[in-house]
């Protein structure tokens, strides 16, 4: 028997919660994400979902927030352009200081997971 796992970040999980326990995990991955290349909104979810294999799907309630606040931080910027559709859109582009910011948050996962390997582990 096959089991599948999925997590839709920005579902009903409560929002204090959600922000604790996903935000740091959700800038992480789009940092990540338009460390390739730059990419508009609906590009970056779907690509999340594309190279977790469906596991990690994003909603825009979850995504535009954070892509926000990470343009106010100066870690991507925005510009509008059109779309591969010939629509508007936003494409992101990530920044020196989101480069800095992506290598931060590698480090900090890495240590996240080892710690919690261990745990797991002893358990």
């Amino acid at each position: 028997m096959a089991y599948s796992y999925r997590i839709s970040i920005g579902g009903d999980i409560p929002r204090n919660q959600k922000r604790d326990v996903l935000q740091g995990t959700l800038d992480l991955l789009i940092l990540k994400v338009l460390e390739r290349e730059p990419q508009h909104g609906y590009g970056i979810m779907l690509r999340l979902e594309d190279l977790t294999g469906g596991v990690f799907q994003v909603t825009p309630g979850s995504l535009f927030p954070s892509l926000q606040r990470m343009e106010e931080n100066g870690w991507v910027k925005g510009q509008w352009d059109t779309s591969e559709n010939n629509r508007r859109a936003k494409y992101y582009t990530l920044t020196t200081a989101g480069r800095r910011q992506l290598a931060r948050e590698q480090q900090d996962w890495t240590a996240i997971t080892l710690a919690i390997t261990k745990v797991l582990q002893g358990a």
